[in-house]
């Protein structure tokens, strides 16, 4: 049995994206140690991780969250029905609405920036010297909304258009920028953390600039102009609106979390942000890779009518995400400390910030799977145009991801806040899978049985491995530079061949799954 075109097409095509994002997230983790080493857990580090998280946020909206689930399905119908014109004159018209809304939201933000801060950060709020570089760090960052915005936008076209490698390489501008502005920068400055704040911006600008070539090479500059007559853009703004409300309730969760941080001694929002950024890594390589990948091409199935590649599509999305997702999540359970202890444990980041970040890291992975399974499940509903039920299911996850904030925050402090946002997620996912099923939207292939007890047993021996050859986790924190990571270095080989060599002798061939999968 050999692979079709679609199939090998899908599969190279994660793998690009997913080898972009890897460097991006490799990129990301160096940054992250620059940043850290320069101002540890301390209270400039706590206002520029919570005051970045403002625009962030506002970016679920415009960029990659709710613009793009309504953005993709509609102009990939366009490029369905060979309709490349009409469909420039939909990016056009988004392309002035889009400008006019970010340009008038940024004007705004950056004259009541003092208001942001009280509402995302109000344990800054009340403390004059805090407020005040959170404000002024703010209305430096601001702006970065606006230019992501359009990256996404752009990126949004180049994806319909199968052009999958610019979008995914893009964010190692953003963390190039950060690194130059804390390693050569901040150094240099009085108050160290206000470089940090430029080198957003400066990446921003940056991240725009390279999107023009890209889309010019496929003739799709957006010319901005405001029309409200535009077909597309009429049926997007009906879209849009239920995905801002999904997007919106999403961020709820993110503004609570950030509140509850702002208001809990210092070093809380590095420490859940530093874990944050270890559950990004997987996160970021399989499933946004993934659902990148799935979302144009369920798009384009939905609308040509074919249910049976619509539903192996999804398949092979859950497959793929199971079999390199769940050694992700044992592995960061496993190997929390020895992680954080060789990333982030120089310079400022002292020994009681490890294990703080410890305690959060492993709270996250209890919920990697669900986080993952969201950005795999979520397209099967988006590439229908169907966004009421992942809003409905969210308005639920948001109810039970607050209560469970209130049983754990008083018991688990900032590690109670990780874990509720991973039960939320898994329970969220659960959600999302139990209405595809309903729906009839997707239909499990054969095989699955076998292939999920091949996966624990592999997931099993593997996490037995790393935690009997890591030793003493404490002793890690003594371990010179090139120990730790040539220590890392072999427990991850370890576990690698233990994983995918169990799952070979098993009879789960990699080449052969990718093969059925879809």
């Amino acid at each position: 049995m050999t692979s079709s075109p679609k199939e090998k097409f899908n599969f190279l095509a994660t793998i690009k994206v997913g080898g972009w994002t890897f460097a991006s997230r490799v990129a990301g983790l160096i940054r992250d140690i620059f940043t850290t080493n320069l101002l540890g857990a301390s209270v400039f580090h706590d206002i520029f991780v919570v005051v970045l998280k403002i625009p962030n946020v506002f970016r679920r909206f415009f960029a990659e969250g709710a613009f793009s689930q309504a953005f993709i399905p509609i102009y990939s119908d366009y490029l369905g029905k060979d309709n490349e014109g009409e469909g420039q004159e939909f990016i056009n018209a988004l392309a002035g609405l889009l400008l006019t809304v970010l340009f008038t939201f940024t004007v705004l933000a950056l004259i009541f920036a003092p208001f942001f801060i009280l509402i995302f950060a109000p344990g800054f709020y009340f403390d004059s010297a805090k407020q005040e570089l959170a404000v002024n760090l703010l209305r430096i960052m601001f702006p970065y909304l606006g230019l992501i915005s359009l990256v996404a936008f752009a990126s949004g076209i180049q994806n319909s258009h199968q052009k999958f490698s610019i979008p995914a390489a893009t964010p190692l501008i953003f963390n190039f920028s950060l690194i130059l502005a804390a390693s050569m920068i901040a150094p240099k400055m009085e108050i160290p953390v206000m470089a940090l704040a430029w080198g957003v911006l400066l990446a921003g600008i940056l991240q725009l600039l390279f999107q023009i070539a890209p889309l010019a090479a496929i003739k799709k500059i957006p010319i901005p102009k405001l029309d409200f007559s535009n077909k597309g853009q009429r049926k997007f703004l009906v879209l849009i609106a239920p995905a801002i409300l999904a997007g919106g309730i999403a961020q709820i969760n993110l503004l609570v979390d950030t509140i509850f941080a702002s208001l809990l001694i210092t070093g809380s929002p590095t420490w859940l942000y530093v874990s944050d950024r270890l559950i990004q890594f997987p996160l970021g390589i399989f499933a946004i890779a993934i659902g990148t990948v799935l979302l144009p091409s369920l798009s384009k199935s939905y609308s040509g009518k074919d249910q049976k590649e619509y539903s192996g599509l999804l398949d092979w999305g859950l497959r793929l995400t199971f079999i390199f997702a769940a050694p992700a999540a044992v592995a960061l359970a496993v190997l929390s400390l020895p992680l954080i202890a060789t990333l982030f444990h120089y310079g400022a980041f002292n020994t009681h910030d490890v294990l703080m970040t410890q305690q959060a890291t492993i709270a996250y992975s209890f919920g990697l799977m669900g986080l993952i399974m969201i950005k795999v499940l979520a397209p099967g509903f988006y590439a229908r145009q169907n966004i009421k039920t992942p809003v409905k299911i969210a308005l639920f996850t948001l109810f039970s991801t607050q209560l469970m904030n209130m049983l754990f925050i008083g018991q688990f402090k900032h590690a109670g806040l990780a874990l509720a946002i991973g039960l939320g997620a898994c329970l969220n996912a659960s959600l999302l899978y139990y209405h595809l099923r309903k729906g009839r939207y997707y239909k499990p292939h054969d095989g699955w049985a076998q292939f999920l007890i091949k996966l624990f047993i592999a997931l099993v021996l593997m996490g037995l491995t790393l935690f009997y050859l890591k030793g003493d986790s404490l002793l890690w924190l003594e371990y010179s530079i090139s120990k730790r990571l040539i220590y890392l270095i072999m427990l991850i080989l370890a576990g690698s061949v233990v994983y995918f060599g169990s799952l070979w002798m098993m009879g789960l061939r990699l080449q052969s799954f990718i093969r059925r999968a879809i």
